[in-house]
């Protein structure tokens, strides 16, 4: 099978995030495509616009954009049309959409969505809140989480906390030791709590790659003993789902979930859980 190679440039107003992930995911769906990705971001000059021209016309490839100043955009399209490479404006469907519905011509200011809005400080409140409280740390603090993470040791519980907090989620996690008590705090909880577990094989390879990071500059002396033994692994964690079997709390497998994937489920997980709440505190007619 030949592989397709081509450029593909990423020109946005903004930080590009919308581009690359709007990228990743269509890229994701081409088993046999190879992309040189070239991401030109905070455009929002015509000196900033020509030197991203330069860019492409030394490595011609289509070009997707989220510039919205109308001029830029104009240049932009101008440009391209003279090299023969395609652009698309992928803001414009939802745009022209929203436009219709709302009977408002859009403001085509760029950044927009980056403003230090109530939103925004939320976002960096969460992410200060996960600081805190990343495994186990500052237990009086529970209360005040929008959902809490449990999970044995290396179940990816603190990049989901990390995650949920940039979108303006208060993420607790607290580890489950099988020679400790159960968590603290979680007898009467008053926020969602979600147990992450993964198969014992994934959980070992991330066990040793995280004991071979510490043990860099010395002999593996780490990597023995309970914390990768295939047995007890497989026992601690059957430990882990019992003991959120009794409790009520569900459970996601994260082996083959991205963090995104596995955040994403949390997040439906705490939208059901507030449902059953909301049930519960209907009065009855």
């Amino acid at each position: 099978m030949t592989i397709n190679r081509i450029n593909l440039h990423l020109v946005s107003d903004a930080t590009g995030e919308t581009l690359n992930s709007i990228a990743r995911a269509t890229i994701a769906q081409f088993e046999h495509a190879s992309i040189v990705h070239h991401r030109w971001s905070l455009i929002r000059t015509r000196f900033q616009l020509h030197r991203v021209l330069e860019g492409i016309e030394a490595e011609p490839g289509p070009v997707l954009s989220t510039l919205v100043e109308k001029g830029l955009r104009a240049e932009l399209e101008t440009a391209c049309q003279r090299m023969g490479v395609s652009v698309v404006h992928v803001l414009d469907p939802v745009m022209g959409l929203l436009q219709e519905q709302f009977g408002e011509t859009a403001m085509s200011r760029p950044g927009r969505q980056y403003v230090l809005d109530a939103d925004y400080f939320r976002r960096i409140d969460a992410m200060h809140y996960v600081l805190a409280h990343d495994d186990g740390q500052a237990q009086a603090g529970i209360a005040e989480a929008d959902v809490v993470l449990v999970g044995v040791s290396r179940s990816s519980k603190t990049p989901t906390s990390f995650y949920l907090a940039n979108r303006g989620v208060k993420a607790a996690n607290i580890p489950l030791v099988p020679s400790l008590p159960d968590p603290p705090g979680l007898e009467d909880p008053q926020a969602p709590v979600v147990g992450l577990t993964l198969e014992p094989d994934s959980l070992i390879e991330i066990r040793r790659h995280r004991l071979r990071m510490i043990g860099a500059d010395g002999p593996m002396r780490h990597d023995s003993g309970e914390y990768v033994d295939r047995e007890a692994v497989k026992a601690e964690l059957l430990w882990a789902r019992r003991l959120c079997t009794r409790r009520g709390w569900p459970v996601v497998d994260v082996t083959r979930r991205s963090i995104e994937e596995t955040a994403a489920t949390v997040l439906q997980l705490m939208e059901a859980w507030h449902q059953r709440r909301r049930k519960v505190d209907v009065p009855a007619p």
